[in-house]
């Protein structure tokens, strides 16, 4: 039986998978069941790339027409996935974007664990404590893994690596990297305790990056957008980096100052 026969159509916008998926988008966060809620074809393309198992499927009738994008995920679907058709309306009400594709998935991530992240002889860990725009964040995601990061951890009033937009500006690096939840001043204590140098970011303060010695086992703090690193965190840490950059410019983008920070430091162990 092909995908297309499996196909359920649906009309209530209370069908309790329509439900998980507008609680999903609408807290950011994971279903019950730990699935993470993941819209358009894209999105959706890298999920399958890595190779994550989708528990359902929820397609607009639009995106089911001859041609169209969504159709042709339709084949790559594993046959354990869950598959519905929903009127239009009934699939915008549910997901996050104003202009949607027509396709949405309940998707499961890999589980990771601190010793994931701490893999290798000298592991790379970006922490995230404070980063409130999900676009941010997901620049974060996708610089860190793009420059060899083994992990982000996600501390507590930083936005949701499960928000739709992070998710979409991470371009598939949320599916991939380990991200671990944390609280801050218990994962201070436990990269201490593995030899793991602590160094954060600030927009004036500390040493100059081209001065910075990054290489090693070593975990970067993004703070608040604003705010940056709370005191009492900075003084925790081994060392402050700041990017030189002209005085007109009263700071730089949190999203692109850490992706700076991660091409400086995968240029060192390049060279190293």
């Amino acid at each position: 039986m092909g995908n297309m026969d499996r196909l359920r159509h649906v009309s209530s916008r209370q069908h309790p998978l329509i439900k998980q998926l507008r609680a999903a988008f609408a807290h950011a966060e994971l279903t019950p069941e730990g699935d993470c809620a993941v819209e358009g074809v894209r999105m959706l393309e890298e999920a399958l790339r890595a190779g994550l198992r989708m528990r359902a499927v929820v397609f607009s009738e639009s995106a089911l027409k001859d041609g169209a994008r969504g159709a042709k995920l339709l084949p790559q679907i594993g046959s354990h996935a869950e598959m519905i058709s929903v009127p239009d309306a009934v699939f915008a009400s549910a997901v996050a974007t104003e202009t949607p594709q027509g396709v949405a998935a309940l998707v499961k991530l890999k589980q990771f664990s601190l010793d994931d992240a701490l893999r290798g002889k000298d592991p790379l860990i970006v922490v995230a404590a404070g980063l409130q725009d999900p676009g941010n964040l997901g620049t974060v995601l996708r610089s860190a893994e793009a420059f060899g990061a083994s992990g982000l951890l996600w501390a507590e009033k930083t936005v949701s690596p499960y928000n739709a937009k992070a998710i979409r500006a991470s371009a598939g690096s949320v599916f991939r990297l380990p991200i671990l939840t944390v609280k801050l001043s218990a994962a201070i204590a436990t990269l201490r305790e593995h030899g793991v140098r602590l160094l954060a970011t600030s927009s004036h303060k500390g040493t100059a990056l081209d001065e910075a010695d990054l290489r090693g086992a070593a975990a970067i703090f993004i703070g608040n957008e604003g705010a940056g690193l709370p005191k009492h965190t900075i003084g925790e840490m081994d060392a402050t980096i700041a990017i030189p950059h002209s005085e007109r410019v009263e700071s730089l983008n949190a999203g692109i100052a850490a992706s700076i920070v991660l091409y400086e430091a995968s240029r060192q162990r390049r060279r190293k």
